[in-house]
């Protein structure tokens, strides 16, 4: 029973500690992935980076509508190493509906794919992803890549630079790469203002990286 209470406890700390390196206003959306095992791993990159949401357009019905019942889906809770406890994730039937209700909510959306013609594109590390105060980060399908939808609504698309012979990364590896990326400069930017547009700016700038254990 003690035990159990330390557990709690150090649950409850750690949770605390975590709040103000959270990225406000920050979404992944997972379009149509074919393999539950990438759900669970874009879910773990985005709760260990600090993004606060993540998106599911899972036409399939892989997944339960409540993050309720998703918590309790052992396949999740494995993949995931048990972030779907705890980063929120919310599921769409299709890619129209949820554009529909990121735009509903004020969100611009940008889409992880090779440079598309007619469509401003910027390689990962040019751009700046700090101008809207909220902001979806779109992965399309692990085979098909995103979908032309997802594009036409989409501000702009992100590529992610290669140098080798082999010009592809999976879901796991290109989420966590993009998200490390858009994550790292919002929480830069969250602790230097308190609000968008450069506005309220803090005397003393927030933390960006939690201190390590015993330091």
């Amino acid at each position: 029973m003690e035990i159990e209470k330390k557990r709690r406890a150090s649950v409850r700390e750690r949770a605390d500690a975590i709040k103000a390196f959270r990225c406000k206003n920050l979404i992944a959306v997972i379009e149509d992935p074919s393999d539950i095992k990438n759900i669970g791993t874009v879910i773990r990159n985005a709760n260990a980076l600090g993004v606060e949401k993540v998106y599911v357009v899972d036409p399939r019905g892989a997944l339960p509508n409540d993050w309720q019942d998703m918590r309790e889906r052992r396949s999740l809770a494995r993949t995931s190493v048990s972030a779907v406890k705890w980063t929120f994730v919310k599921r769409f039937d299709g890619t129209e509906a949820c554009l529909k209700h990121l735009e509903k909510k004020g969100f611009v959306s940008v889409a992880t794919s090779p440079h598309v013609k007619g469509k401003a594109s910027v390689y990962l590390h040019e751009g700046d992803y700090t101008q809207h105060t909220k902001l979806a980060v779109w992965f399309g399908n692990e085979k098909r890549g995103i979908s032309d939808l997802a594009v036409q609504g989409s501000e702009m698309c992100i590529a992610i630079p290669m140098f080798g012979m082999i010009e592809s990364l999976n879901l796991g590896t290109s989420s966590g790469i993009v998200l490390y990326e858009v994550a790292k400069q919002r929480r830069a930017y969250q602790s230097r203002y308190r609000r968008s547009r450069r506005k309220g700016r803090r005397a003393e700038p927030l933390p960006t990286v939690m201190p390590r254990d015993g330091s």
